[in-house]
């Protein structure tokens, strides 16, 4: 028996192209899955059609991103249904895993898609390595706090350093030292910030 299976990720898209496809395709049955794109639990469809199929059976959808939420997702479930007996049957991707060619095709497909998320995680964190080599702050701004900014005030107005370097000495992005100072009322313009103008920051006499 041939089962289909359609799945839209939200309910203004239309399930009719996919719906046209697995009935050409000569699907006996055909679930779906309407604003759903979560785990298995949270697809009523899909848990229903896995229910319903039996060894011989093929499990037939429009393409192989409406089966799985992920790659590793989507092999764990096409090797769920292989330790069944149950095959897949992609109608855009005319894959088919109840024969060897088509099964090989599958893994080939899964193995290229994890090398290339591996060459884009290489190439993220070599990206991140060279900007820290750069100085440059990397993932979301640390936060400055009170000690932090009586520091970095101490370092403008005694030791003549610029507001990027006593940013970068306390581990902050300039625009991060620039807002803590902006809120203290410390400056007029962080643009005109330079060692004459520091004793307006100055407390003191």
């Amino acid at each position: 028996m041939r089962i289909g299976y359609a799945r839209v990720s939200t309910l203004d898209q239309n399930v009719d192209m996919q719906l046209k496809a697995l009935d050409a395709s000569g699907c006996e049955r055909v679930f779906t899955d309407l604003g759903h794109s979560g785990a298995l639990r949270q697809r009523p469809g899909l848990a229903e059609a896995m229910a319903v199929l039996r060894s011989g059976d093929t499990l037939v959808i429009w393409r192989l991103d409406r089966l799985g939420r992920s790659l590793s997702h989507l092999i764990e479930l096409v090797n769920d249904l292989g330790r069944r007996g149950i095959a897949l049957y992609s109608v855009t991707e005319a894959i088919d895993t109840g024969s060897a060619g088509g099964l090989l095709i599958f893994h080939i497909m899964g193995a290229l898609a994890e090398f290339e998320r591996g060459l884009i995680s290489e190439r993220t964190r070599a990206g991140m390595a060279a900007a820290r080599l750069r100085g440059q702050a990397i993932g979301r701004p640390a936060k400055l706090g009170p000690e932090g900014l009586n520091a970095a005030l101490d370092l403008l107005v005694h030791g003549g350093v610029s507001l990027a370097d006593a940013a970068r000495r306390q581990g902050i992005s300039r625009a991060t030292l620039c807002r803590a100072l902006r809120r203290r009322r410390a400056l007029i313009s962080v643009d005109a910030v330079s060692p004459i103008s520091a004793p307006a920051w100055s407390s003191g006499p």
